[in-house]
């Protein structure tokens, strides 16, 4: 182990034993100490799931980027292992950037972008990405010792040598794949795919896909491709977009294409691009297929232009719940991992419940709560529910029915820097909203629309006192709604404890 990664783990280490956790989400992965980015490595590796992510463990803002670690085996309790890597090697010094892993012959093997500067024949310095591995254990991995295992030389004339980051790799039959963000000699994003038979000796295919259109933003980080259903997926995250109406916003977004894929000329006919999250904290997701088949997904809960920690706050940065995504009408449809519903506890329900005005309703309220409301066919024109409010603060949802259209506003969150706090998204389904289920946990608020047709993530900075949830209607209207807290991981391995000795007994 280099001094650099073990001066990063026990610097970690001791903060961590002194942060105190109920000031930290309660079941999403979130910064160690220090500051986290883009997912790394999301993958199923000896009977765990293991997560990764770019990590800069001694301040709260971006820097040389490490690796940080935690494993689950039911992606809603998390524990954190020691930092996986650092930038310790010639070839990475300037940063151990995003990738991903895969379990091969035993080992778990992590491919990233090392990125390093070089000089230029006028004197100045210009960086390079290139990609590297390293082989583990699934706690402590060793670089290869001939890394980079792929560098931009290694691409045709006319791709650039400086934007080439972020690997994605899986395997089909007897052949190793990874695909790579990549821009164009006239700075236009597009997706490389290489090949390799044993992980170490690789070599470019095609282009994969790219920008034609130039409305899909400039560089295409952190890009994924997968089966799901009949269609094969490609997930990118272009950077600089102009915001396209309500499906796509300003700045940096995360898209997917559907499409067909030809394996053997490794030609991928794209369809339109769709927005993959519709809140203002998304970005970089990765997938997994899990043993039982399902293809999870996870991403950064933060915008790169926004910041809305407290000052107060010593750690920046989390990752979404993971979800479940299913291929349904020419779309991709998410929904929480089912794993959530095994740490539900006193549940509250009301049955057409009478919202006139602003209304609360006993025993709705709290910060770590899984929330269902279903909107009754009801005559009304809008509605709208406060969350972690009080006197001072709220984060709202307001549904215009008329325009079926959602706003989201986390103006009176706490925040207190000049980001974007409004976002407004269209409804997908032409009969409207008719369901919405929220998953809050202290810092943060993810909706699902309609058993998850579309997304919303929003992270906040309020005060973990505000518990309460107003409901507002300009009619009178009914609803039904089901809460859920949402218990840690001792109160559930206590409450199985229980129901153990119950059953014995």
């Amino acid at each position: 182990m280099s001094n650099m990664l073990e001066k990063a783990r026990k610097y970690e280490t001791e903060k961590i034993a002194a942060t105190d956790p109920q000031t930290k989400p309660l079941f999403h992965v979130s910064a160690p100490t220090g500051w986290i980015n883009d997912p790394n490595g999301f993958s199923f590796y000896d009977g765990q799931i293991h997560l990764f992510y770019q990590y800069h463990p001694y301040n709260r803002e971006w820097g040389p980027m490490h690796w940080g670690h935690s494993v689950t085996c039911d992606m809603i309790h998390w524990e954190q292992l020691p930092a996986a890597l650092a930038p310790d090697e010639e070839y990475d010094k300037a940063g151990c950037f995003s990738g991903s892993a895969i379990e091969a012959d035993g080992k778990h093997v992590l491919v990233y972008t090392g990125v390093t500067r070089i000089k230029q024949p006028d004197g100045s310095e210009q960086d390079r990405q290139n990609q590297c591995i390293a082989f583990g254990d699934g706690k402590d991995y060793q670089k290869y010792d001939k890394n980079p295992v792929m560098t931009g030389e290694m691409l045709p004339e006319g791709c650039n040598r400086v934007d080439f980051r972020d690997p994605k790799i899986w395997k089909e039959n007897d052949t190793y794949y990874m695909i790579v963000g990549n821009k164009n000699e006239n700075q236009i994003g597009q997706v490389v795919l290489c090949s390799s038979k044993n992980l170490t000796d690789w070599k470019f295919e095609t282009i994969l896909a790219s920008n034609e259109s130039g409305k899909i933003g400039t560089m295409w980080e952190c890009p994924d491709f997968f089966q799901l259903g009949s269609k094969r997926v490609l997930i990118c995250s272009p950077q600089d977009m102009k915001a396209q109406k309500y499906e796509f916003h300003n700045g940096h977004n995360s898209v997917y294409f559907l499409g067909d894929y030809d394996e053997k000329t490794h030609t991928f006919v794209k369809e339109l691009p769709h927005a993959l999250d519709y809140g203002m904290d998304f970005y970089a997701p990765q997938t997994t297929e899990l043993p039982d088949g399902r293809r999870i997904m996870i991403a950064w809960m933060k915008s790169w232009d926004a910041c809305v920690i407290p000052n107060s706050q010593d750690w920046q940065g989390m990752m979404t719940l993971p979800r479940e995504l299913e291929l349904k009408d020419g779309k991709i449809w998410q929904t929480p991992v089912r794993e959530i519903e095994k740490y539900h506890k006193n549940p509250c329900r009301y049955d057409h419940a009478e919202i006139n005005q602003e209304t609360t309703l006993c025993g709705i309220e709290g910060r770590t709560i899984d929330l269902t409301v279903l909107l009754e066919e009801d005559e009304f024109q809008t509605f709208s529910m406060k969350l972690a409010a009080n006197k001072e603060y709220e984060t709202s949802f307001t549904y215009h029915k008329a325009e079926n259209m959602l706003e989201i506003d986390r103006t009176y969150c706490g925040v207190t820097k000049d980001v974007v706090c409004v976002r407004k998204l269209k409804i997908s389904n032409p009969e409207g909203l008719k369901k919405m289920r929220f998953i809050l946990d202290r810092q943060s608020i993810e909706l699902f629309l309609n058993d998850g047709e579309q997304v919303a993530t929003t992270a906040i900075c309020t005060p973990l006192e505000a518990q309460e949830i107003h409901f507002y209607s300009d009619k009178k209207i009914h609803i039904n709604v089901e809460k859920y807290d949402i218990m840690s991981a001792s109160e559930k391995n206590a409450f199985m404890h229980s129901a153990n000795d119950e059953i014995i007994e």
